[in-house]
């Protein structure tokens, strides 16, 4: 029986998949019964419970979901009921809440912590306390305070260089008190305008967005007038060339919506429950992002930058894409910083716990300043120079210190003794898991299998989590910059401002974050090819297209008649022309007018990528010897239908079926 008091220091001498488990194992205690073998799939109101702003799954089925891992459990009974069930994973909302409430709802002050503590702090220990990852930014002291106001007065200074149409002053509603009636009206605007270029900018760079923004707004410049919009095809061929054209559907669905509804009549709403529950396609990112931009709520924005940015100021060595644990603290992180620098504008510094933080502009800009920062500066490769708040990064504080060759070895032979096992961090992942040079972008087929090593030699790794005590002493020079406070100070326990380093120190310092967050190897990307059969009526020139299914891969567009190969990769021409021919014979209707059919040939051949797809279009044309009575050739409802060449111009096909039309038009019929 192993007792509870077990120290974290006696289990060091384990291998460490064991001290993990372990660790795992007794932070489940608190949950008082065994968790299920079955792997629960992403809750949205238990994860709000556990992090206070967590609420929904990801803004759209084309984000990455987030899957908790499943955990391995000796079965000690019967199959799970699913009270059990139920009963489980609210034990483990509970424990992920316990968590949050250590790291990040007690106040952090100066003279709560001994200064030897707080030189420990700034430095990853092994093993270190989950405590290591309470963040600086958060502190009411310096250096967290004139670190969150150092970034507030960095993005006000490149948001006007890096101009982009949607960022606007913040509407104060006390200005339109003396007007109800005119503030609806400039709010209902604002948050449609918001609204628009949070979904656009959805796996988009900012640069396309800019002129789709623009070119909506003029086209629809209200919700009203979207939710008026005649057809779903007019929005979709607005939204050609974005990709993923499930988000455009959903912008028209919630349009509408929210103009039929008796108590919104075009006006978003303000909290981000109510948004997430009543317009379609908005989750917890961009319901934050109109809450705080547009109603100046202190509400969290997270997206991939910003995931980023805050691994790296809490040292969280972990898989911000696939491991849910580790992506509920930082959303809550996220949410305890919103409301830390609400606050931080009020008059009255309001402690945690006491009045809802204060409605201002600062949430906005805020969030806006972390995705801005995590976009240009704490980049997948960060320039940690320029960083504003590389004064409270973890990951540039681990970084410093092995830019002076500090070693476990030499400065601190013993490990360091900590409190009970419970108390050991299992978010953090070894470091010999996180590859240092690879691209985001390289397919798991070109990284090399890492050879298994046996557990004693996982111990020989640990070197990679760098102690930096306070036994080297490093002068430093007080420097002020425009985008930090001047009080901001070098001392033992905080790491000197890039503006004093060596660039060999500061390559060093971003090699090392480079490494945050955790790098899993992408899935090798599905390969597939297709027959796209272009028929062409001689009589008027018209093409045979046909509508996609309404749910699934670009829903509800228009293409031209297309086959999915068998999933060999090994086609010949011969063999396409053969699946061509029969598959037209059973698209055209009536058995004789396939001796009127004639195959003119393969024109030519379009690979186009899908996030998770590689598609190779083979394009074949057929020419129809035909009266052109045939077939619809419009109407509401209508799959299937004949339409002349700007009428294909026109229609709403994806940008791989288009290249495809663009073979079609420059070969033409008799060649």
């Amino acid at each position: 029986m192993k007792t509870r008091g077990r120290t974290a220091q006696n289990a060091i001498q384990s291998p460490l998949p064991l001290r993990r488990a372990a660790a795992r194992k007794a932070s489940s205690k608190a949950a008082k019964k065994e968790q299920s073998d079955d792997d629960e799939s992403f809750d949205a109101t238990e994860a709000a419970q556990a992090t206070a702003s967590l609420s929904a799954p990801s803004d759209s089925e084309d984000g990455d979901v987030i899957e908790e891992r499943p955990t391995k459990r000796r079965r000690t009974g019967s199959k799970p009921t699913t009270t059990t069930s139920k009963a489980s994973t609210t034990n483990k909302s509970s424990v992920t809440r316990e968590l949050c409430s250590r790291l990040f709802t007690t106040p952090i002050h100066s003279s709560e912590a001994d200064p030897q503590e707080a030189d420990k702090t700034l430095s990853r220990q092994l093993p270190h306390s989950i405590t290591y990852h309470r963040p600086p930014l958060l502190s009411n002291s310096p250096p967290g305070r004139s670190a969150r106001n150092a970034l507030l007065t960095w993005f006000d200074s490149v948001s006007t260089t890096r101009s982009m149409p949607w960022r606007k002053p913040w509407i104060n509603p006390t200005s339109h008190s003396h007007s109800p009636s005119e503030l609806r009206s400039i709010l209902e605007r604002r948050a449609y305008e918001v609204w628009i270029s949070e979904i656009m900018l959805q796996q988009t760079r900012v640069a396309v967005v800019i002129g789709y923004w623009n070119s909506w707004m003029a086209k629809w410049p209200t919700i009203h007038e979207l939710a008026a919009a005649a057809a779903p095809d007019d929005v979709l061929s607005a939204w050609r060339g974005l990709g993923y054209y499930s988000r455009a559907t959903r912008i028209h669905e919630g349009a509408k919506l929210v103009c039929r509804d008796p108590a919104m009549k075009g006006l978003l709403p303000s909290g981000v429950a109510e948004l997430e529950a009543k317009v379609p396609g908005v989750g917890r990112y961009t319901a934050g992002a109109i809450s705080a931009i547009v109603f100046g709520h202190a509400a969290p924005m997270v997206d991939g930058n910003v995931l980023r940015v805050l691994s790296r100021q809490l040292g969280i060595l972990g898989d911000v894409k696939a491991d849910k644990r580790v992506v509920d603290v930082l959303w809550a992180a996220a949410d305890e910083l919103v409301k830390k620098v609400a606050r931080d504008g009020a008059e009255d510094d309001n402690e945690v716990g006491a009045e809802p933080p204060p409605v201002s502009d600062r949430p906005g800009r805020w969030g806006q300043a972390l995705m801005e920062l995590g976009s240009t500066v704490c980049t997948p490769k960060p320039n940690c120079s320029p960083c504003p708040i590389s004064s409270t990064c973890r990951a540039y504080a681990e970084g410093y210190a092995l830019a002076l060759g500090t070693s476990p070895v030499v400065n601190n032979p013993k490990p360091p003794k900590l409190q009970d096992i419970e108390d050991i961090c299992t978010l953090c992942e070894p470091f010999e898991e996180a590859p240092e040079e690879e691209e985001d972008d390289v397919p798991s087929t070109k990284r090399q299998p890492k050879p298994k090593q046996k557990p004693d030699n996982k111990q020989q790794t640990l070197s990679s989590f760098f102690f930096f005590t306070p036994t080297t002493t490093t002068t430093t020079t007080t420097t002020t910059t425009p985008t930090r406070s001047s009080s901001t100070k070098s001392t033992n326990n905080q790491p000197p401002l890039p503006s004093t380093l060596t660039p060999q120190q500061l390559e060093t310092i971003s090699n090392h974050a480079k490494r945050f967050p955790l790098k899993k190897p992408k899935k090798k990307v599905r390969e597939e090819e297709s027959l796209v059969c272009a028929i062409r009526r001689s009589s008027d020139g018209h093409y045979l297209i046909h509508r996609r299914p309404d749910k699934g891969l670009l829903a509800g567009m228009w293409e031209f008649p297309s086959l999915t190969l068998p999933n060999t990769n090994d086609s010949i021409a011969k063999a396409r022309k053969t699946s061509a021919v029969a598959f037209v014979s059973g698209s055209v209707e009536g058995g004789g007018k396939m001796s009127r059919l004639r195959h003119v040939g393969e024109i030519g051949s379009v690979p186009w990528l899908f996030s998770h797809l590689r598609l190779t279009m083979h394009v074949h044309l057929f020419e129809l010897d035909d009266d052109g009575d045939d077939g619809d050739d419009g109407g509401d409802g209508v799959r299937e239908r004949w339409a002349g060449e700007e009428d294909v111009e026109r229609e709403s096909m994806g940008t791989g079926m288009r290249r495809c039309w663009g073979l079609v038009r420059e070969r033409g019929v008799g060649a």
